[in-house]
């Protein structure tokens, strides 16, 4: 019997299955009929019964992931009710008011009318919040820690999957976290967050453009952060390969389509324009590819030095091999590290470069043209780079923390810069509470109106709309810009600037690098790099605007948006000796 009984609770035999129980129950009841026909009768059976059992899993699990969506719309449109906002004029929300204006005036009508949380129905499934006020702000931006699925979907097209890139914070966090440590622990470096090297390029670059007379301040401005960056992310090397200027054409190209074709609900393989794009994204990702095997290939040629230095063939750079270029570089790291196997080789060094490079690029050529429409602001620069090389005697800056004026111009020239108007935010999966009482549902497009906070903020008081350095310089003198400088002028014979400067990041209007989880975390690098190469360069040269473009450089802003400069042709003045 306890055989019997242990037998029963193994596991079942064929003849214990559904195909056995079916034939044992024919047989018992049609034993008179031949074999061959009950076999074929009983494997019909059979597989109408599994087809009839996998059509109502199907069934059931369909129907429940409807369910879920209904479910989670109803909580959407209850949770929207709740919000103050304009009522939906249609089924398809406030959409078609939208596009016949800017969605930022509509906002600050909108915010006028019905306060600091504000919602618009973009749609019957797509409900979009927007928060004025600088404390929900902040905030928000700290407890949503999701960005939009079109961000992903857009670096997904044109790159493939990637860690760094995802719309979920969950996914991306250990990364971020190393990337964020691998750049601030750049700013502690030696050789600095630029090197010698870099600079010297770009110092090249621009010694070029003397003879042409004028540049254009964007293609100048792209070509100066593609080489900072890539030099970053490949090694120092990557300046003199042969590849670098296709690279920068393809990088440029697909930055101008990727997010339109993001846009697509359904992706458009239908249409020839998409496959070319496809076909520039291949060619970018073959040469990441290889320009990472150059960097290993160099590496390589680094352990193995001799009492003189080398130079890679495979590489035909004119750059010799030397202490300083050891690559340590970010591709190198990202392919050692890679977490996620199923994502992209590389994709995630594309996506740095390609959201870095725009970036900077707008970054650098804002600053540019204020420094062009500021010369007295220009010549106190210089001053205080003057200042800083007598107490260094060398030529690798490191006392960058003594050009306090710099900085704010960089600070000041970033808070104008403003690259995208609405600082954009969801939480994917659990409603977000605030403090004012404010439920704001999941699945909710969260908007910070950048330009509202800065104009509005209590930060910057009546001036939010002047480029004013002196802000982010807590012992400015109060005044007009030319005052202050004139009253800088007269301490620039001291050795230590009279003015220290304030972490922008006190001000809680202070939002061009984001703020929370989500913020950039490349914000120190990008601002001691441009630190650097501007020190450099303005210390050889003063920045002019073109002969005749004076007039055409006027602020483009709307009523209720901040100044905004336009691209223009700059000169470059060589200092007297």
């Amino acid at each position: 019997m306890d055989s019997c009984a242990c037998a029963s609770w193994s596991s079942p035999s064929p003849s214990e299955t559904l195909l056995g129980f079916l034939l044992r129950s024919k047989l018992s009841s049609q034993s008179s009929c031949g074999s061959g026909e009950y076999a074929q009768e009983l494997i019909r059976e059979c597989a109408a019964r599994e087809l009839n059992a996998f059509l109502w899993i199907s069934l059931i699990a369909f129907t429940a992931y409807l369910v879920g969506k209904v479910v989670k719309l109803a909580r959407l449109w209850i949770g929207g009710s709740r919000i103050p906002g304009p009522p939906s004029p249609s089924f398809y929300g406030h959409r078609k008011l939208i596009s016949k204006g800017n969605l930022v005036d509509y906002l600050s009508i909108f915010h006028e009318k019905y306060g600091a949380v504000v919602k618009l129905w973009l749609g019957p499934t797509q409900l979009l919040v927007s928060i004025k006020d600088e404390g929900l702000v902040k905030e928000m931006l700290s407890k949503a820690e999701d960005k939009l699925p079109i961000v992903a979907r857009a670096f997904q097209l044109a790159f493939g999957r990637s860690s760094l890139f995802m719309p979920c914070f969950d996914k991306v966090q250990k990364r971020r976290e190393l990337l964020e440590a691998e750049l601030n622990k750049r700013l502690h470096e030696k050789a600095g967050v630029v090197s010698t090297k870099v600079v010297d390029s770009i110092m090249e670059k621009i010694h070029l453009l003397l003879a042409k007379g004028s540049v254009d301040s964007k293609v100048l401005s792209q070509h100066m952060a593609f080489t900072v960056l890539g030099a970053t992310v490949f090694g120092e090397a990557f300046m003199g390969w042969s590849e670098v200027t296709v690279y920068e054409e393809l990088l440029m190209s697909i930055s101008k389509d990727a997010y339109f074709w993001a846009s697509y609900n359904v992706t458009p393989f239908w249409r020839r324009e998409f496959w070319r794009f496809q076909g520039t994204c291949t060619k970018l990702k073959y040469l990441t590819q290889k320009f990472v095997q150059l960097g290993k290939k160099n590496c390589e040629s680094f352990c193995h030095l001799d009492e003189k230095p080398k130079i890679d063939p495979t590489v035909g750079s004119s750059l010799a091999c030397s202490p300083a270029m050891m690559p340590d570089n970010l591709a190198l790291k990202e392919t050692d590290s890679q977490f996620n196997p199923s994502e992209e080789p590389c994709a995630n060094i594309m996506g740095v470069m390609f959201h870095g490079c725009l970036t900077i690029a707008s970054l650098i050529g804002d600053i540019f043209l204020r420094l062009a429409l500021n010369q007295e602001l220009q010549d106190q620069i210089y001053l205080e780079i003057v200042t800083a090389r007598r107490l260094s005697q060398k030529e690798d800056y490191r006392h960058l923390d003594e050009m306090v004026l710099l900085f704010a111009t960089i600070y000041e020239s970033a808070r104008l810069l403003q690259a995208w108007p609405l600082l954009q935010r969801c939480s994917l999966n659990a409603d977000l509470h605030l403090k004012s009482g404010t439920t704001i549902p999941a699945g909710a497009v969260l908007v910070v109106p950048v330009q509202l906070v800065e104009m509005e903020g209590l930060s910057w008081k009546n001036d939010s709309s002047e480029f004013n350095p002196y802000r982010f310089l807590s012992r400015a003198e109060k005044g007009s810009l030319s005052a202050q400088l004139t009253g800088a002028a007269e301490d620039s014979s001291s050795k230590k600037s009279s003015y220290v400067s304030d972490d922008p990041r006190n001000h809680a209007a202070y939002l061009p690098f984001g703020y929370g989880t989500r913020a950039c975390v490349g914000q120190k690098f990008v601002i001691h790099g441009l630190a650097t190469l501007f020190a450099s360069m303005l210390e050889h040269y003063k920045v002019r605007l073109k002969q005749g473009c004076e007039g055409d450089l006027k602020p483009a802003h709307s009523k209720r948006g901040l100044e905004r400069l336009p691209s223009s042709d700059i000169v470059f003045v060589k200092r007297d000796a």
